[in-house]
């Protein structure tokens, strides 16, 4: 399908290049802008993407830097304490999506969407990488009659690859915010002092040191389960494919525990692993919300409203392009007793989902 040209602000950094380029090998034809300050850096991404444009993104203008020319969609890949990048969407009627600012930061861009509901698809998209945690915990929740508990240990290799953007996230969000949200006996209260410490064992059973962090899965998860304690914590450390060896990779840890249908106990722990880190996890994500936005999955285009990133993403279709950039999911013990009847690979394989077995 012929669509207006994708416009990636801050597309020149290292999730923008992932994005992009998961764009470009899925949809070719597709044109898109690479936006950011230095033009000669945009230009050089976008010439080494194809079918691109680097673009001199103005924060401070009201058409960004762009004029007149027509955009299909608006992915911002960094913090827009302007709320720029929205205000933009919503003045051309084009869906929008940012994965930057944290569950304390919403109000801008929620207030941005109320006063204009009917202009465009809004995605508050800080999710734990897209999509990585949240698409998963969801399929896998799907095996129980009640969700009791939901534990997410994240941990990042501290040889990982940072852009300044992400960098610049991270730290404003476990050093200047102080407090963590999580649900807890079914209310959401702010972990703080020594209450964010927590520990978490990794894919190879090493126990890490994490500290709690509040991505927006702590807020899609409580109310698509209904688990009254969800909690997420996060661990700067050397990952288990390093420890081994090997390169570096990123983990997701995912614990899950309840009742099956049938009513007796049910627990399942599982992990999400890529080999290349956090970076093309994040990409994957953006590039596919950005696809259901515009309608490039197949689908009609995402209509204006307000949404989390897993609620346009088909589980089916992320699994299996989670394993074709080289991702998986592996099982951590969900074959113990109570889990007689949980096929894992049942959950993950739709259509040729990424399984291992530990």
């Amino acid at each position: 399908m012929a669509i207006n040209p994708i416009f990636l602000v801050g597309g020149s950094g290292i999730v923008g290049q992932h994005a992009a380029r998961y764009l470009r090998d899925a949809h070719p034809d597709v044109p898109l802008l690479i936006g950011g300050r230095d033009l000669d850096k945009v230009q050089r991404v976008a010439d080494e993407t194809g079918n691109a444009e680097g673009i001199a993104v103005d924060l401070s203008a009201g058409d960004l830097g762009i004029g007149d020319r027509p955009v299909g969609a608006v992915a911002v890949l960094f913090t827009d304490q302007r709320v720029a990048g929205l205000r933009f969407a919503q003045d051309r009627g084009v869906p929008y999506v940012n994965i930057s600012p944290g569950i304390i930061e919403l109000g801008p861009e929620v207030a941005a969407y109320i006063h204009r509901p009917d202009a465009a698809a809004v995605v508050l998209g800080t999710e734990w990488l897209v999509g990585a945690t949240s698409v998963p915990a969801l399929a896998a929740a799907k095996s129980f009659g009640h969700v009791e508990d939901i534990r997410i240990g994240a941990l990042l290799d501290e040889e990982d690859a940072f852009g300044p953007a992400a960098e610049a996230d991270l730290e404003r969000q476990t050093q200047v915010m102080a407090a963590a949200l999580e649900r807890r006996e079914g209310a959401f209260s702010w972990r703080t002092g020594d209450a964010t410490a927590a520990r978490f064992r990794a894919v190879d059973g090493t126990e890490m040191e994490a500290s709690a962090l509040s991505p927006n899965d702590l807020l899609g998860l409580s109310m698509e389960t209904g688990a009254p304690n969800v909690r997420f914590d996060l661990a700067i450390g050397v990952s288990s494919s390093r420890r081994a060896g090997e390169p570096l990779s990123a983990e997701i840890l995912i614990e899950l525990s309840g009742t099956a249908p049938e009513g007796q106990p049910l627990a399942i722990r599982f992990a999400v692993v890529h080999p290349g880190g956090q970076m093309p996890l994040t990409g994957l994500g953006v590039a596919m919300v950005l696809e259901s936005l515009t309608g490039l999955a197949g689908q009609a285009p995402t209509q204006p409203g307000l949404y989390f990133p897993y609620q346009l993403l088909d589980a089916g279709a992320y699994f299996a392009r989670l394993r074709k950039i080289g991702g998986s999911i592996i099982d951590l013990g969900s074959d113990g007793p109570n889990n007689k009847g949980v096929s894992m690979e049942r959950i993950f394989a739709d259509p040729s989902g990424p399984f291992t077995s530990s």
